[in-house]
């Protein structure tokens, strides 16, 4: 082996070193512009538009709940101390729909155009037509006052999930509690009623998929919310905790990302991780839908607001 001389080592630890450097700051550079990219592009998971803010629409409310999408886009919420529901039109108009209402609770508009509200002066589940005229659905469970149905889903082909937790009123003017904390099923055919869930401490926050596979009850004693199989016959199978969170309203968008409230709006993907919080400056937020023409607009209730805000995704369910 023939070894070079000093000279030629010299330059060959030059030449060796600047290639080192130069392969290193091509590295930096590359890292450099890919964490640009990367901050300059908006997350894949982020639901809200980009540049979206939460706008107050409406306020001076007593407590707003059970906002619901007809399906024109126009949205229905209550003021259910005030006992009545407020329309929210395409237009940005604000009306009433509809005073006495039963003291309505959480609302969703069923497959026919028809308004699925709990009525909770009376603890019973209304249906209520484009005319304000209301049917009663259900008023007790086997010959047994409901607690005070509180929020509602219906799911593909009208059949109705509601759940009953009890929450004392001021205006009611009945007995003690006569039921446990239940969800329970309504069939489409509105001729059968049976408890499906009766192992949860409160019951309240409910929702489901568009393809009507899965529903989603939030156990807002417990702080947990878990998910469910549905079955043809409204049967539940598969219980599963979803998050380590309760809510009181949900809804669920078309990518099947679901929304809880109480502080704010908290977005979970559907395997549970928490992807984004929408703030809301209320001491409470109640409930959310999917609302505008295009149903990309996300509308919610909270303490004594009405707000709304802008989505890169749309609503999931059609009425709410």
């Amino acid at each position: 082996m023939v070894f070079p001389g000093t000279a030629a080592v010299v330059v060959y630890t030059r030449i060796f070193v600047m290639k080192n450097i130069r392969h290193a700051m091509d590295g930096l550079f590359l890292f450099l512009g890919l964490a640009l990219g990367a901050s300059a592009a908006p997350a894949a998971n982020t639901v809200t538009a980009p540049d979206a803010r939460l706008e107050k629409l409406s306020g001076d409310f007593a407590f707003t709940e059970g906002p619901a999408c007809d399906a024109a886009g126009n949205v229905y919420f209550t003021d259910q101390p005030n006992d009545r529901i407020l329309k929210w039109s395409l237009e940005g108009k604000l009306s009433t729909f509809m005073q006495p209402c039963g003291r309505a609770n959480g609302m969703m508009f069923d497959h026919q155009g028809r308004l699925i509200a709990c009525a909770d002066e009376t603890n019973q589940l209304w249906s209520i037509a484009s005319s304000g005229k209301a049917e009663v659905l259900l008023k007790d469970f086997e010959g047994k006052l409901f607690n005070g149905p509180n929020d509602v889903w219906v799911r593909p082909d009208d059949g109705i999930y509601l759940t009953d937790p009890y929450y004392k009123r001021p205006w009611w003017k009945r007995g003690p509690k006569e039921q446990p904390e239940n969800v329970y099923f309504m069939s489409a055919d509105r001729k059968k009623c049976i408890r499906v869930i009766d192992d949860l401490k409160q019951p309240n926050g409910i929702t489901g998929t568009p393809d009507g596979k899965k529903l989603y009850v939030a156990d807002i004693g417990a702080r947990k919310t878990y998910s469910y199989s549905i079955q043809p016959d409204g049967t539940l199978t598969d219980k599963k905790l979803f998050c380590e969170m309760g809510s009181d309203g949900m809804t669920i968008d078309h990518e099947g990302n679901v929304y809880l409230t109480g502080q704010g709006v908290t977005v979970f993907d559907p395997t549970g991780a928490k992807i984004e919080q929408i703030p809301v400056g209320e001491s409470w937020t109640a409930n959310a839908c999917f609302g505008g023409a295009d149903r990309k607009t996300l509308f919610i209730t909270a303490s004594k607001g009405f707000y709304s805000i802008k989505m890169r995704v749309k609503g999931g369910n059609p009425g709410k």
